[in-house]
């Protein structure tokens, strides 16, 4: 089976997408953005897209699109919607990688009744949880293994994300006991070059088998 991961991070704009977009072009993967909240500008797979330089067939279309940048639940609620969670079934890709991205945390609902991390759960796909470094890093960070080992759910690593914080790193890796993946410095100009790059300095092909 070709391998799926779920890549989600400790808050909102932690670098998620940059680091989707980093793992798809790095496992000649698929991506796939099951819930996509705010259509203006830029969405997500277009950022992936354009960082990868996907072609738009390796882009899994969205199972919802909705309308206004907010939690979940709720733009589907203004958009007179309800996201049914079971509905969120893994897309076949055959023998290519796929990369799912979450939204926002893991505690992010989906309905008034669900959250993110159940549907992780479900899936049984291992996770890859982004961290910023800077300060405040090790609650979220912390507070996020914790509830991934409370269900079971299985962490390939942790994937560090901004400047080099060496005692915060090593203290989320330690106490939380999950293995750094890597760190992916703030780039800038943000290409698909200079991403590609930064990421083949920084991570290995064998934190990502199967």
């Amino acid at each position: 089976m070709a391998r799926r991961f779920v890549v989600t991070g400790t808050d909102t704009e932690v670098g998620k997408t940059i680091f989707s977009a980093g793992v798809v072009d790095f496992l000649d993967a698929y991506y796939w953005k099951p819930v996509q909240a705010g259509l203006r500008g830029e969405i997500d797979s277009q950022v992936v897209k354009r960082l990868a330089e996907l072609p738009d067939d390796r882009i899994v279309p969205e199972r919802y699109r909705l309308e206004t940048p907010a939690s979940p639940h709720l733009a589907a609620e203004l958009d007179h919607l309800h996201i049914d969670a079971t509905s969120l079934d893994v897309p076949d890709t055959g023998d290519r990688p796929l990369v799912i991205e979450g939204a926002g945390g893991l505690m992010v609902p989906l309905n008034r009744n669900e959250l993110y991390i159940d549907v992780f759960a479900r899936w049984r796909l291992p996770v890859i949880l982004c961290a910023r470094t800077a300060l405040g890093t090790i609650n979220h960070s912390l507070l996020s293994l914790e509830a991934l080992h409370n269900r079971n759910i299985e962490i390939r690593g942790i994937a560090f994300i901004g400047e080099e914080n060496v005692d915060t790193e090593s203290t989320i890796c330690r106490i939380g006991q999950v293995r750094k993946l890597g760190r992916l410095p703030c780039l800038v100009p943000l290409t698909a070059n200079a991403l590609r790059a930064a990421f083949k300095a920084s991570f290995h092909g064998g934190d990502f088998d199967s």
